[in-house]
């Protein structure tokens, strides 16, 4: 039976936790819309507007290796703003990683082009990139601890979850701006200006974002250990550098989640950002067929995430996150058959079935990945975790699928990418302790050996169950 949570573990009143998933909910969206936004523009039209001299495909892959150097920059912010964020507090570095994303994606939509400035238009445009990837690096770890924090062990993966669901509200937001702009402008009106739209919207975006990120209080636990902190020498050290901590006590768990996250995250980004490219340049569909199907996907996956988040309070974290990475290893096989057929329903069908295999894996993975680690190490834990998998998994994705599609003119050898990524997350989670019920105020190291007081959280005894 799990833990009893302790008294900082109690659960928050419904407003305050209300206000707190919706001011998570409306970051992660924002950030996630800024930076999906980039990938379908890359997909799109990033390749003509800075790489004009190179050949559509080349220009394409080009475009997503810009596209790659973000997720380069992910573990280093997740380094950094989970060193700050153990230390200083989850609230102010979330307002940091906000203001970073929303202002690196406004310039983008103030860039000029290849045309205009030559060779300086793509360096600029990966700089910002790098700027976006730094900044997400930090939110993800940030905004899924402030909710799980505050909320209770029972309903922790279903609260926890509504974080998760930023990441397609963001995607259904980008991809729907897109779609609206390609209904009412022509494709050379998309290129000259319109393109830029989107991206000056995300200013907009961002100040509400911020309005709503500055009502809500400290994570009640990081307040909880950092006011009870000792100061033994063991504590010090966690507190200064909340990484070696982590990687001296939590290494298994931090290899657990960078393996649970391959399959979650090159499916994913096989199935809305690559599909894009695919479906416009190697079947020649419209553009808007591919956009209205990853739109419609995108909005049932909203819905979806927060009951598979749900389901694995009752079930468990391990069973739901594994009947996701099982199905998208199977289905990516007829996914890509519905999706040669050009026709919009299948493909819409295709995309949406991905989606929901990709939801079970996605919804658990806040509370799962959080209940692994302490709460003076938590953010560096599972931002680590989380972000360090992103340069092996998503960053390369859309880039080895197109090399694949260019080198054998099929999309076989990417179902079989995928599926080497599904049976290395399977086996990840093989290895994985189930977390459900856990009492965040008494996470216990994987690695063996006792572990630091900093770890154990220096709270009030609490009253554990068996």
């Amino acid at each position: 039976m799990a833990s009893a949570p302790s008294a900082v573990n109690a659960p928050a009143r419904p407003g305050k936790l209300a206000r707190v998933v919706g001011a998570s909910l409306i970051g992660t969206t924002i950030e996630w819309y800024d930076y999906f936004l980039y990938g379908s523009a890359a997909a799109l039209v990033f390749g003509k507007l800075f790489f004009p001299k190179s050949d559509p495909l080349t220009g394409t892959l080009l475009s997503f290796l810009t596209y790659a150097i973000g997720f380069a920059a992910r573990p280093i912010g997740a380094l950094v703003f989970g060193h700050f964020g153990d230390r200083l507090g989850r609230k102010k570095l979330l307002v940091v990683s906000l203001l970073m994303m929303g202002s690196a994606t406004a310039l983008i939509g103030c860039l000029p082009t290849y045309d205009s400035i030559g060779v300086a238009a793509p360096i600029l445009l990966t700089a910002l990139r790098v700027v976006q990837g730094f900044a997400l690096g930090g939110e993800w770890g940030g905004a899924v601890l402030l909710v799980s924090e505050h909320g209770d062990p029972e309903r922790r993966g279903f609260w926890a979850s509504w974080p998760q669901g930023g990441a397609a509200l963001g995607n259904l937001l980008a991809v729907g701006v897109l779609t609206l702009l390609a209904d009412v402008q022509s494709d050379s009106a998309i290129l000259a200006w319109g393109w830029r739209i989107p991206f000056l919207l995300s200013a907009v975006l961002v100040g509400v974002g911020l309005w709503i990120r500055l009502s809500v209080e400290e994570s009640p636990l990081f307040q909880q250990a950092l006011a009870n902190q000792e100061s033994r020498k063991a504590e010090e050290t966690a507190a200064k550098a909340p990484m070696l901590a982590v990687l001296r006590h939590h290494w298994k768990d931090v290899l657990v989640a960078m393996g649970a996250r391959m399959a979650e995250n090159i499916s994913y980004y096989v199935i809305t950002t690559f599909i894009l490219a695919y479906c416009v340049g190697h079947l020649k569909v419209e553009k808007q067929t591919a956009l209205n199907a990853v739109l419609i996907a995108s909005a049932i996956q909203f819905c979806l995430i927060p009951m598979f988040g749900a389901l694995s309070d009752r079930i468990g974290r391990k069973p739901v996150y594994l009947f996701g990475a099982v199905g998208v290893g199977i289905w990516i096989w007829p996914f890509f058959a519905m999706v040669d057929t050009r026709s919009f329903g299948m493909i819409t069908l295709a995309v949406t079935v991905a989606l929901v295999f990709h939801s079970a894996m996605y919804a658990p993975q806040a509370a799962f990945f959080s209940e692994m680690f302490g709460t003076r190490m938590r953010y560096s834990g599972a931002s680590i975790g989380a972000q360090f998998a992103s340069v092996a998994a998503g960053a390369p994705a859309p880039l080895i699928a197109v090399a694949l599609l260019s080198s054998y003119g099929t999309s076989s050898p990417i179902s079989v990418y995928v599926g080497i990524a599904s049976v290395i997350t399977v086996l990840a989670l093989l290895f994985a302790k189930e977390t459900r019920g856990r009492d965040l105020a008494a996470v216990v190291p994987s690695s063996g050996g006792a572990a630091p007081a900093a770890d154990r959280e220096d709270l009030a005894p609490t009253t554990a169950g068996a």
